[in-house]
């Protein structure tokens, strides 16, 4: 068969990257905009490798009880495949099935890549009169358009850099999907992303391509409880509205039902720190003179890490690249730094990529109490858990998983490990 012809699917499972998976005549086929349980007429799009052929579902022939109509209309199997819009692969899923989709892609990934049998499970953002909204839309306070060389604003189509321009934006807050709505024409080729911050106020911040920045950036406030953070307009902060609160409270409630109390005498880590919103978590937990460093690759980030923890006698924050930072500490640290550091725990919350292994490597050979691994990406994690397995540091706790990103195939995931 080559690509464009069409053929008819039994869909039986599910694959990292929010695409689906079918067999035709014991080949694998992965075909988007689908679900288990269901079979479709799909259009052939890559038939290069022998392992494995990739398709666009055209047509639902028996549907799963789970479909539902999809949240977002222009990412809808009824729209041509190239004018779908990307970011919203989950949205013709119930909200509930979703979640349990997600706990099976964190679990295959475990298990499959990392080896390991663990208790996982996946919940919504949020708690009581604060939570999650019952179709999952209206949380993303950050927004990317994409404008192309003939002036169109929009999303992308799945899987391309085609510009589609959109009537609406569901998954964003109801600020930023009408602040989006204006921003039509005259805009340079390049992005624009609209930020939303604590003070609710919509920032639209151009990104023509090649420009660099003449003006210092603005400093916005984001607020977790009480406690405010100052970052970049443009700098990074959880997109889901309710993340930095979900996911503050879920590792403070796994490290304290895993380690109880922090030792304030001892040397805490938050590595990929940002501005230091998990080292504030660790802090608040060990008391008002936790030692704790916060390791952040931008040196903007590390800036505003400084001033987020200042009342924290015992914190500081660094610039360096993390990998580079534990081999340096590993290497040079004094006995009573090693002392310190093996009492206290390491917090990671890698890019998408994942820790790695020189950098998990170099956090086992310090020796910490524990691990806390905050992961995106369930292949990452379940490789990075492997590596740390082998060194003797297991999350016996299982993985918890919270859906910061519903109606699309993105899920978050905490776990604690201890020797």
């Amino acid at each position: 068969m080559r690509d464009d012809d069409l053929i008819d699917l039994d869909i039986t499972g599910i694959a990292h990257g929010g695409v689906f998976v079918g067999r035709h005549e014991g080949r694998v086929v992965f075909v988007p905009d689908t679900l288990p349980g269901e079979r479709v007429r799909a259009r052939l799009t890559d038939t290069r490798k022998k392992a494995f052929w990739r398709a666009d579902a055209l047509e639902v022939l028996e549907s799963a009880p789970e479909r539902q109509s999809h949240v977002w209309r222009s990412a809808g199997i009824e729209v041509d495949p190239a004018q779908r819009v990307g970011g919203a692969e989950f949205g013709h899923i119930a909200l509930a099935h979703q979640r349990a989709l997600k706990e099976r892609v964190i679990r295959e990934a475990v298990e499959r890549v990392g080896r390991l049998e663990l208790p996982v499970d996946v919940v919504a953002a949020g708690v009581g009169d604060d939570a999650e909204s019952v179709d999952g839309t209206g949380w993303r306070t950050r927004v990317s358009l994409h404008v192309d060389d003939e002036g169109r604003v929009g999303a992308y189509a799945a899987r391309t850099h085609h510009v589609v321009e959109t009537p609406d934006l569901p998954l964003a807050t109801e600020a930023v999907a009408r602040a989006a709505a204006e921003v039509r024409g005259g805009a340079r080729p390049g992005r624009i992303d609209l930020v939303q911050p604590a003070d609710g106020r919509v920032r639209v911040l151009p990104r023509p391509e090649g420009a660099r920045g003449e003006t210092p950036p603005e400093i916005v406030e984001e607020r977790v409880g009480d406690r405010v953070f100052r970052v970049d307009a443009g700098g990074f902060w959880q997109v889901h509205r309710l993340a930095a609160s979900t996911l503050t409270s879920l590792v403070s409630a796994e490290l304290t039902a895993s380690v109880g109390a922090l030792d304030p005498e001892a040397t805490h880590l938050d590595l990929y720190g940002g501005v230091g919103l998990f080292a504030a978590t660790l802090a608040e937990l060990g008391g008002s003179a936790t030692r704790v460093v916060s390791v952040e690759s931008d040196a903007r980030a590390t800036e505003h890490a400084g001033e987020n923890l200042a009342e924290w006698i015992g914190a500081r924050a660094e610039t360096a690249r993390v990998d580079r930072f534990v081999a340096r500490l590993a290497a040079d640290a004094s006995e009573r730094e090693r002392e310190r550091l093996s009492r206290g725990v390491v917090l990671l919350d890698p890019p998408r990529a994942g820790a790695g292994r020189q950098v998990v490597e170099g956090v086992a050979a310090l020796s910490p109490s524990a691990v806390v691994y905050v992961a995106c990406d369930p292949v990452a994690l379940a490789r990075d858990l492997q590596t740390f397995a082998e060194l003797g540091y297991r999350a016996d706790r299982g993985i918890r998983g919270v859906d910061l990103f519903p109606n699309s195939h993105h899920v978050e995931a905490v776990a604690v490990l201890r020797r």
